[in-house]
């Protein structure tokens, strides 16, 4: 008998437990997205909410499975991901949900975070970049910006940060987005996307910090300013952006190049269109890259590559020595070789 798929709302993935985050902190943004996307993800993927797990590691953001009324683990720092892999592994019908900031994944979880990517695991992460450790009080952290003056660098970073979306490609990553904590829209947009792909999903946020890096993002999420600094890709349509929707990226020689539509002898045919399922990374790694004051930041979904993934590699494997294997419990494997009674 074919299974019975029940319609939600965001208020059924909400939990009894009180919300303790700062007032005004990004994550409450977030949680709203998540809580709107996975009635639209039940609907599209005709999934009930036993099936949905919630992982997460240590920080702020890690509070989430709390939040939500699913299954949900609440790990170690940076060991989120090797916790959702095996969730993912053992029982690949769930669908992983792995929370974590930019601390507890490109710091300490930076291993799992890039193998977790190579492996193609189809499970998702939502990246909180709020770029600081917020939970320990304000130390920097590997996206905060060059020079940056913290509790841990008070005369400035002399560290290079990490670009999250080159961070993903570079791991041979099939699928990335990014999105901005004061457009749940677009964060719900994405999140839905993200859990139709079949692999290792990447959602960066750019969320703020109120009380250690308060107005981070403000220079892209300024409502003033926002439309001219932000570019929100969309597959199959035209790279445009801008308050009058006048401004499109060309592709000039190797590089990316920021043009008007109507000026210079540019037309709306020069302007590029996004394929976001394009293997070939080049242009996509182009896109996570592009920053003020020159070029918009790129947000939507950047990559969407279909792949094997490792969990039905596992199955599948699983399932052919299984054909021809001679032990197939724990006893006769138990019994087997040199065996003798004491």
């Amino acid at each position: 008998m074919a299974e019975e798929y029940t319609t939600y709302t965001a208020q059924c993935f909400k939990s009894d437990q009180e919300v303790r985050w700062c007032p005004g902190c990004g994550d409450h943004a977030i949680l709203a997205s998540v809580t709107k996307a996975l009635p639209e993800v039940s609907k599209a993927l005709k999934y009930n909410m036993e099936r949905y797990v919630f992982v997460s590691g240590i920080g702020c953001s890690s509070r989430f499975p709390y939040y939500v009324d699913t299954f949900g683990f609440h790990g170690i720092h940076g060991r989120g991901g090797a916790i959702a892999t095996g969730v993912k592994v053992a029982n690949p019908t769930l669908s992983v949900w792995q929370i974590s900031g930019d601390g507890d994944s490109l710091a300490i979880g930076g291993n799992h975070f890039i193998h977790a990517i190579r492996r193609n695991i189809d499970m998702n992460l939502i990246l909180f970049n709020n770029q600081i450790y917020g939970l320990t009080k304000g130390q920097y952290s590997p996206t905060s910006p060059l020079g940056k003056i913290t509790k841990t660098s008070p005369f400035g970073t002399v560290e290079h940060p990490f670009n999250p979306g080159e961070l993903v490609i570079g791991a041979q990553g099939k699928f990335f987005a990014r999105s901005i904590d004061v457009d749940i829209n677009l964060t719900t947009n994405v999140l839905v996307e993200a859990a139709k792909h079949d692999g290792y999903s990447v959602v960066e946020v750019l969320q703020n910090c109120v009380i250690f890096n308060d107005k981070a993002h403000e220079f892209i999420t300024n409502r003033e300013h926002r439309a001219d600094r932000t570019i929100v890709l969309r597959h199959g349509e035209k790279m445009l952006f801008g308050k009058d929707n006048d401004k499109g990226l060309v592709l000039d020689g190797i590089h990316l190049k920021v043009v008007t539509v109507g000026q210079d002898g540019y037309t709306l045919d020069d302007v590029l269109v996004h394929d976001a399922t394009n293997p070939d990374p080049g242009i996509h790694m182009m896109l996570v890259n592009m920053e003020g004051p020159d070029f918009p930041v790129a947000l939507g979904v950047i990559r969407n590559v279909k792949d094997a993934t490792y969990d039905d590699g596992v199955r599948d494997q699983v399932a052919e020595v299984m054909k021809t294997a001679k032990i197939h419990t724990v006893q006769e494997l138990l019994n087997s070789g040199e065996t003798w009674e004491v």
